[in-house]
Protein backbone atom coordinates (compact mmCIF):
# COMPACT_ATOMS: atom_id res chain seq x y z
CA UNK A 1 0.00 0.00 0.00
CA UNK A 2 1.10 3.75 -0.28
CA UNK A 3 2.40 5.84 2.60
CA UNK A 4 -0.88 8.37 1.92
CA UNK A 5 -3.08 5.34 2.54
CA UNK A 6 -1.54 4.15 5.58
CA UNK A 7 -1.02 7.41 6.44
CA UNK A 8 -4.99 8.26 6.77
CA UNK A 9 -6.15 4.75 7.61
CA UNK A 10 -3.65 5.64 10.84
CA UNK A 11 -5.64 8.66 11.30
CA UNK A 12 -8.76 7.26 10.74
CA UNK A 13 -8.01 4.61 13.54
CA UNK A 14 -6.89 7.44 15.83
CA UNK A 15 -9.81 9.07 15.32
CA UNK A 16 -12.20 6.18 16.22
CA UNK A 17 -10.25 5.27 19.17
CA UNK A 18 -10.31 8.98 20.28
CA UNK A 19 -13.92 9.06 19.81
CA UNK A 20 -15.15 5.92 21.85
CA UNK A 21 -12.79 6.92 25.03
CA UNK A 22 -14.14 9.89 25.11
CA UNK A 23 -16.17 10.27 28.63
CA UNK A 24 -19.66 11.45 28.93
CA UNK A 25 -19.97 13.65 31.90
CA UNK A 26 -22.71 13.14 34.47
CA UNK A 27 -23.90 16.27 36.28
CA UNK A 28 -24.19 15.26 40.18
CA UNK A 29 -26.54 16.84 42.40
CA UNK A 30 -27.24 16.89 45.77
CA UNK A 31 -31.11 15.80 46.90
CA UNK A 32 -31.47 18.61 50.39
CA UNK A 33 -34.52 17.45 52.14
CA UNK A 34 -36.55 20.51 54.24
CA UNK A 35 -37.29 18.41 57.13
CA UNK A 36 -34.34 18.16 59.90
CA UNK A 37 -34.02 13.89 60.22
CA UNK A 38 -35.18 12.66 63.60
CA UNK A 39 -33.44 11.21 66.16
CA UNK A 40 -34.47 7.85 67.73
CA UNK A 41 -35.52 7.77 71.04
CA UNK A 42 -33.05 6.25 73.39
CA UNK A 43 -33.71 2.98 75.18
CA UNK A 44 -35.04 4.07 78.76
CA UNK A 45 -36.01 0.31 80.28
CA UNK A 46 -38.55 -1.96 79.86
CA UNK A 47 -41.24 -0.05 82.28
CA UNK A 48 -39.74 2.98 82.22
Amino acid sequence: MSKSIKLLAAFGFIAVVAACAREQQVEEFVVVDPEPISVEPAYTGKYK
